[in-house]
């Protein structure tokens, strides 16, 4: 028994053999159970949460991908543009932009971010150089274009001298800027921008050439409304005078003083003479009869989403940039081939009906558009994405801050004379911040009419319920940017264009 208690011996289970990476895993402190482990399904949590992100994930690079790829394609049609040589006294094409503020979004720059985004690679892809002029407040871009035609008739009428340099430049006379201008084009981005355009162009041809100061005329204008009137004061009851009596007034000579020898006599100065106006002849000042040409217009479609409710749309516009790459594209390629065709418009006796009074919040219906859709309704579904609330409350909002400033202002006058004449001391805050004077409070109240009355003015213009302005005499003069003929279409890219 003892020998085969001594005999017999228990040897261990040969273990199957170990890959490299465990057996130096085996001994870095990491618990067996976790190198025995065998991956398994996810928890339905974790199963939702990954097909939601990758989902979410693969639209938005695939969404991407295409922009790029949309993109590249419309800038091989049109790059060859920029390998023609270029005469050492020429000058590339260059196009004017126009983009307004959007009503209710405080940046003013989305419209032209619009065009830098989809529009500008293909002209720069095409060696077409730009110049932009964005509108920071409602109307800017009204009378930017207003001011510059009327300083364009005062060339053509000789009224002005043209600026000239010591040395001539290549492209610095008038004839040749023009020229350029012509050849170049116009970029409209957005109905809203369409509608400050043409009331600018409508303003520029009709008004008068006088040369007028806006900020002027304002403070003219207010000068006499009362505002910083000081009230009369009233005279004391043992003052009081019978009913048979005539009421004192206060006397406009100055205060007699007793004559002395010695006292230097005090001139006063006479005031200044007022600035002579320049008057304009009648047969100068008034408005042509016939337009000279104007550069044709590309219209481009420009929708700004603001607001809580218009939270999907933003999204779905997130997902689906490669939409409004396409349209950019498509835009510029407009250009680029120089298409053109007259601006329609609806006939003369359909613009000269009454207007109806419609709802402000609702763009009105164009007459006889169902049937005949013009160019003068062009984007015209853009504006009902206008917040609803501000289309009906934005004058009463101005009228609302104009009565709360001028309810204000009177404290704040009573306050800044008494410490100029000297009537009471200044409290402790008052010395540490030293309230405005009373020729501060007037230049902060033209600052404030100036804001007020630019913003009215702007969102006359483009209110949903007031149509394109328009004037008979544009009706064959306005051109716009339209697709390429279809011969073209059919040829190759590269040659379609640089012919």
């Amino acid at each position: 028994m003892s020998s085969n208690a001594a005999g017999d011996s228990v040897f261990p289970k040969p273990q199957p053999p170990q890959s490299g990476v465990r057996t130096v895993l085996q001994y870095t402190g990491i618990p067996p159970s976790w190198l025995d482990k065998r991956p398994g399904l996810p928890s339905r949590n974790w199963l939702i949460f990954l097909t939601v992100t990758s989902a979410v994930a693969g639209c938005y690079v695939y969404d991407r991908q295409q922009c790029k790829k949309i993109r590249q394609d419309y800038v091989d049609k049109v790059k060859d543009l920029a390998a023609e040589p270029l005469g050492s006294m020429d000058l590339p094409r260059k196009v004017t932009v126009y983009g307004a503020k959007w009503l209710g979004d405080e940046d003013s720059d989305r419209s032209m971010r619009y065009f830098r985004k989809y529009v500008k690679p293909v002209l720069v892809a095409a060696a077409v150089d730009y110049e932009m002029v964005k509108g920071r407040r409602l109307g800017d871009i009204a009378r930017r274009v207003a001011d510059d035609i009327r300083a364009e008739r005062r060339l053509m009428l000789g009224l002005d001298q043209p600026f000239s340099t010591p040395m001539k430049l290549p492209g610095s006379s008038p004839e040749e800027k023009r020229r350029r201008w012509l050849e170049g084009g116009l970029v409209i981005v957005g109905r809203h921008t369409l509608k400050e355009y043409m009331t600018g162009l409508k303003r520029g041809w009709t008004d008068g050439l006088e040369v007028v100061d806006r900020e002027e005329q304002l403070a003219r204008a207010l000068e006499n409304d009362g505002k910083f009137d000081e009230p009369e004061p009233e005279l004391p009851s043992e003052f009081a005078l019978g009913d048979d009596e005539p009421l004192p007034t206060p006397s406009r000579l100055a205060p007699s003083r007793p004559f002395s020898v010695l006292a230097t006599p005090t001139l006063r100065a006479p005031p200044p003479p007022p600035k002579p106006t320049e008057t304009t002849p009648a047969h100068l000042n008034a408005p042509p009869t016939v337009i000279p040409p104007q550069p044709p217009m590309l219209l481009v479609s420009f929708t700004n989403h603001i607001g809580f409710t218009q939270i999907p749309l933003m999204i779905w516009d997130f997902f689906n940039e490669r939409q409004k790459v396409r349209e950019g594209a498509e835009a510029a390629i407009k250009l680029v081939a120089g298409s053109t065709r007259p601006l329609s418009a609806p006939p003369a006796e359909a613009l000269s009906r009454h207007e109806v009074s419609t709802d402000p919040m609702q763009p009105q219906k164009p007459f006889i558009a169902e049937l005949f859709p013009t160019d003068l309704d062009f984007d015209r579904e853009a504006e009902s994405y206008y917040k609803k609330s501000l289309v009906r409350d934005f004058l009463s909002e101005i009228e609302k801050a104009r009565a709360d400033y001028y309810k204000s202002l009177v404290k704040k006058l009573d306050t800044a004379r008494a410490l100029a004449r000297g009537t009471r001391e200044p409290t402790k805050e008052e010395i540490k911040y030293p309230p405005p004077t009373e020729v501060e409070l007037r230049a902060e109240r033209l600052k404030n009419e100036k804001r007020w009355t630019t913003d009215e003015e702007g969102f006359n213009i483009i209110r949903p319920d007031r149509d394109v302005e328009w004037d008979e005499r544009f009706r064959d003069v306005l051109r716009v940017y339209t697709d390429p003929p279809e011969q073209r279409k059919t040829e190759d890219a590269p040659s379609s264009f640089s012919s």
